[in-house]
């Protein structure tokens, strides 16, 4: 390769170093590279009067918003945060520039000397701040990053003749990914292109990002992902920021740099999941059945709107659960904080939403004196009903099923009653929860926004290459969608070849994102491998290439949230068992179980680590993974600080999957990678509750929590 400076820019292979295994962007080497980090802000919200930078030694470079050539701005749904601060940090931890250089510790000797002079704004931090702030708007015409409302049937009227209404409130709060690999990226500028390596699960997504970012046509970027290790949502939007930064100091210093987050960096400054308030107000009937629900939902958007608007959408749509409530209103709101921005993180939206809708429905059973598992049977949906954007179920909805099998494994209904009846000693409860998650983008996403390509070439050795930009990312992906290509095409799994991809290679089928890889990617390339079966003596190379079709019954308006905002549902119940101490409130999960309906399973041992590990991170975001935050500065910054579950933290998990088949998934297969992780909070909530007897309203359910709600119920 020739850099800028006309000589070679030479990859430095350190295979031997790491044993021959998979190399990260943390092994990758290239001759002359310069290391970067970044200058932050330390200041929640604040103008920026001046900034003195001390004499850089030669070799040694400042790269900050004057260096971006094209707009200073990350490609997102929203074009509002910026590469670099400009005149103003809207939170702790907000990139103002690099320092760029070939030796680590003179870099972070020349930040320490870099002195920002600050004007302090009053910052907002809280969802109640911004709600009342919206006259006075912390930028832009209001508090608002997201307005949406939804309604189906006539909820006033419902309401107007109800013999009950009750009235709940839930919030949860931040969860953070701890991906086994922290954020990084390397840029290379060379041959008047920039080449960039990194962490991420949507190259594509980073190639648009560095397209305005540069200035530049399409042409002149090349995106690949390098083996990442875990992202969990966290590698979706973020990993374009980083991505300028690289590119924009590669440019500037005519070698390679590398900018790699040490974890208290990563915690401090990537996204989160979003932070929610959930007030639900349902009207109940003389027969004790819910005819009307009117839900309120509140997210903390951060500093910048980032993929906050798709994320309220999703909680939107699954605001009534897996219920059928005839008439329904849902306000979301998503508000501007000096917070660091939330983000994507799986489940994306529905944790929170089932968390307030499965304890809700708790809550109303107890309030008429019903059994919560008998309540929320009597309100299950099933196929033909209507979900609450209209759009129909038109598949089979096994839920009756489901819920008996795990009320079998759990033993639930007799433990429910025992547990029910505690002493002082040992304080039991058990607790069930059913859920779904709607299966790839929202609505007319795939076929609108996403139009996903992909290509499989037969090359002359026999071997067939998948050419796609999803990754894995530890979920498998690239065994899964081997073996779909394989079985079609009656050839070893050996012989299809499925590397990391490169924008230079391969066509853009979209981002590793909304559970969507299998179902709508792997389905693309099954039909791409019937294709190609049948070319497959015409030459020695044949490629295909193949578009996404969406299924014809999907009827969506984007404009009123009216339609299928889901192709078809992945659905889930969770029943989990828990001890909790009189003394200490400290909770112990004796026993997990837990159905899933997710089409047919491709390899049905990655569908059991999904399983297992989205309800282990699910557990972790109900109980210990404490995160708070103090004047808009993350307290719990360190894997010391934030705890999250050990492989002994929580029993054996004893799930099944239950038969089903979807006709636009490759061999029946539905979607699972975030189903797993919904349903594992509100299920140990209620087992808490059972233990208890008092009302979970937040998660994660601390001791300190416990007792605060103990105390307030006697």
């Amino acid at each position: 390769m020739k850099g800028k400076i006309g000589k070679s820019i030479k990859k430095i292979d350190v295979a031997e170093k790491t044993g021959g295994y998979a190399r990260y962007i943390a092994d990758m080497r290239f001759e002359s590279m310069l290391h970067a980090k970044t200058l932050r802000s330390s200041k929640p919200r604040a103008k920026i009067k001046g900034i003195d930078i001390p004499e850089i030694p030669q070799g040694y470079y400042i790269v900050d918003r004057n260096d971006v050539p094209g707009k200073n701005r990350v490609k997102m749904i929203v074009n509002d945060q910026p590469f670099f601060a400009e005149d103003v940090v809207n939170y702790i931890g907000e990139p103002i520039l690099l320092v760029v250089g070939p030796d680590k510790e003179k870099i972070i000797k020349i930040l320490s000397e870099i002195k920002v002079y600050y004007e302090a704004v009053k910052p907002v931090f809280t969802i109640e701040e911004a709600e009342k702030l919206n006259t006075t708007p912390i930028y832009g015409e209001d508090n608002c990053f997201a307005d949406y409302e939804i309604e189906k049937g006539d909820p006033d009227e419902a309401f107007g003749r109800a013999a009950k209404i009750v009235e709940n409130e839930y919030r949860t709060g931040y969860q953070e990914h701890i991906y086994l690999e922290p954020q990084g990226m390397i840029g290379i500028y060379e041959s008047n292109r920039v080449t960039v390596y990194g962490s991420m699960q949507c190259p594509y997504f980073v190639k648009n990002a560095l397209i305005q970012g540069l200035g530049w046509g399409g042409d002149r970027i090349r995106v690949v992902q390098t083996t990442t290790g875990g992202a969990f949502g966290g590698k979706e939007e973020y990993p374009s920021l980083i991505a300028g930064h690289v590119a924009f100091a590669a440019v500037k210093a005519g070698k390679p740099v590398r900018l790699i987050f040490n974890r208290k960096e990563d915690i401090q400054a990537t996204t989160k999941r979003h932070p929610s308030i959930i007030r639900l107000k349902t009207a109940l009937d003389d027969h004790k059945k819910i005819i009307a629900t009117d839900v309120d939902i509140k997210m903390d958007g951060g500093a910048y709107s980032g993929l906050s608007n798709v994320v309220l959408q999703r909680a939107m749509f699954a605001a009534t659960g897996v219920y059928n409530i005839p008439n329904v209103r849902v306000r979301g709101r998503a508000f501007a904080t000096n917070n660091v921005p939330s983000g994507a993180l799986r489940g994306f939206g529905g944790p929170q939403a089932f968390f307030a809708i499965e304890m809700n429905m708790h809550a109303l059973a107890d309030h008429v004196s019903e059994d919560p598992l008998d309540f929320k049977i009597k309100h299950m949906l099933k196929k033909g009903d209507h979900t609450v954007t209209g759009g129909v179920l038109r598949q089979d909805v096994k839920l009756d099923e489901m819920t008996d099998m795990v009320l079998g494994m759990s033993d639930y209904r007799k433990k429910y009653d025992e547990f029910s009846k505690n002493d002082d000693q040992v304080l039991r409860g058990i607790g069930l929860s059913l859920f779904y998650h709607g299966c790839a983008f929202t609505g007319s996403g795939e076929k609108d926004i996403i139009k996903a390509e992909v290509k499989l070439k037969k090359r002359e050795d026999g071997k067939v290459l998948i050419l796609i930009a999803n990754v894995d990312m530890g979920q498998g992906a690239q065994t899964t969608l081997r073996k779909i290509v394989a079985r079609t095409l009656c050839i070893p799994v050996d012989d299809v070849i499925y590397e990391n991809p490169d924008t230079d290679v391969v066509p853009d089928s979209g981002p590793t994102v909304a559970s969507r890889t299998v179902m709508i990617v792997g389905f693309l390339l099954d039909k791409a491998a019937q294709e190609l079966k049948a070319e497959w003596e015409k030459a020695p190379e044949v490629e295909v290439h193949k578009v996404y079709e969406q299924p014809g019954y999907i009827r969506w308006d984007q404009e009123t949230f009216e339609g299928d905002a889901y192709p078809v549902y992945s659905w889930g119940t969770n029943v989990v068992e828990v001890e909790v101490d009189p003394v200490t409130c400290e909770i112990k999960v004796k026993g997990i179980w837990g159905v899933y309906d997710v089409g047919t399973a491709i390899d049905e041992r990655i569908i059991q680590g999904q399983i297992e590990g989205g309800i282990s991170q699910g557990l972790g975001y109900a109980t210990i993974e404490v995160m708070n935050s103090k004047d808009g500065k993350i307290l719990q910054d360190s894997i010391t600080d934030y705890i999250i579950p050990c492989s002994m933290y929580f029993p054996g998990i004893e799930s099944k999957l239950i038969d089903s088949y979807y006709e636009y998934g490759p061999y029946g297969a539905k979607c699972a990678g975030e189903l797993p992780f919904i349903g594992a909070a509100p299920a140990l909530a209620s087992a808490v509750q059972n233990a208890l007897n008092v009302q979970i309203k937040r998660i994660p359910v601390t001791p300190e929590y416990l007792m605060e709600t103990a105390e307030g119920e006697n």
